[in-house]
């Protein structure tokens, strides 16, 4: 995977996401009409503004000046102004990267975009303010619309699990392998963003491009802070620490949720979409999976996950069932025995071709292989 997005040619030819894009229509064509310009700061743009036709653009969360502002509104174009004192962009036209929801990291955690972001939240969702409501709203689907640019023609395949397994652990160490080897395969991998055995399948995939020796040394530095608890601050810290010393990784996908607050996202996703909403989130993830899902040990959540990717499968409401294979014959028919309910469900069905247990990680991949669509 691209670790940045061939922006320009993936997506709606009418959305301008970026200034060079807003220059080159406006340099190609002298008009704006019936575009939509998303989240680029137009201040430095009004000799443009004033002598283009801008009837029938919307633009949203632009920042411009005045006089531009009221020219492009008597040419009749929609303008939803930046929103003030909000720690997040509800128009944003790209998706997050770690860089951008940890700036700030050295003052700590808390004064992050990502924290910042999360404690809005809190203020906002018990009140019932459609204000705030409908912020969220906006950003969410301004989050699916750039995950959707980030993904055509890509080959995508989640790797649930839970967020307690610990760095330094063989378990963690299994799952980094996992992501590795799905990323050299030319898949690209997904997972829900956060700690745990979301964020060694990230690394995987982070240090897919450098000999094998990396992902076992950052495996070991990363051991040395081995969760998110006590302090987001330290965990975070020494991903970057790995990234500073290995930059330029593969690429991969984290799909996180504020809603659970107290996990923060990792850093080894090169792409993050962070919603706020978590069953906007969950279906989100799971329906881009489509080269299968691998789904590790987990708990409430990754159950939850399981059935979520079933029901499409099942009913085959997405088309063809996809590949669902769990990991860990113990875990999935003892200590939570899911793995009986999706054979009884998948029994004479065509998901019944496409699903499998197996004992150990290293078996996933090729599990995978065996259950792909042919």
């Amino acid at each position: 995977m691209q670790t940045s997005p061939a922006h320009a040619a993936h997506h709606d030819d009418r959305e301008i996401e970026t200034l060079e894009e807003f220059d080159a229509v406006v340099s190609a064509r002298g008009a704006l009409t019936g575009f939509r310009v998303q989240a680029v700061d137009l201040t430095d743009r009004t000799r443009e503004l004033l002598a283009t036709d801008t009837a029938g653009t919307v633009f949203l969360g632009c920042p411009m000046r005045e006089n531009a502002a009221a020219k492009i509104r008597s040419d009749g174009a929609l303008v939803f102004p930046p929103v003030p004192g909000l720690p997040f962009d509800p128009y944003r036209g790209l998706l997050y990267s770690p860089d951008e929801l940890f700036d700030g990291l050295d003052k700590g955690y808390e004064q992050t975009p990502d924290a910042l972001a999360y404690a809005w939240f809190q203020r906002t969702k018990a009140d019932r303010d459609i204000y705030a409501s409908t912020l969220r709203a906006v950003h969410d689907d301004a989050v699916s619309d750039a995950l959707d640019e980030l993904l055509p023609g890509a080959r995508v395949v989640g790797v649930m699990g839970g967020h307690a397994m610990a760095r330094g652990t063989e378990e963690y160490a299994g799952a980094a392998r996992l992501g590795r080897e799905l990323a050299r395969a030319g898949l690209t991998v997904a997972t829900g963003g956060g700690p745990g055995a979301m964020e060694a399948a990230n690394l995987g995939a982070y240090a897919a491009p450098f000999e094998d020796a990396v992902l076992d040394e950052a495996c070991e530095l990363l051991g040395a802070t081995p969760s998110f608890t006590p302090s987001i601050t330290d965990w975070a810290r020494a991903a970057f620490e790995v990234r500073a010393r290995w930059p330029r990784g593969g690429g991969s996908v984290g799909i996180p949720t504020w809603f659970y607050g107290h996990e923060p996202p990792n850093a080894f996703a090169s792409h993050i979409a962070k919603y706020f909403a978590n069953a906007t989130r969950e279906d989100g993830l799971l329906a881009r999976c489509n080269a299968g899902v691998v789904f590790l040990p987990g708990a409430a959540g990754t159950v939850q996950e399981i059935f979520d990717n079933a029901t499409p499968n099942y009913y085959e409401s997405r088309g063809e069932p996809t590949p669902m294979v769990l990991v860990n014959r113990a875990h999935w028919t003892e200590r939570l025995p899911t793995w009986p309910l999706l054979q009884a469900l998948a029994r004479e069905r065509s998901m019944e071709a496409r699903i499998a247990l197996v004992d150990r990680i290293e078996e996933a991949p090729g599990a995978l292989k065996r259950l792909a669509v042919q």
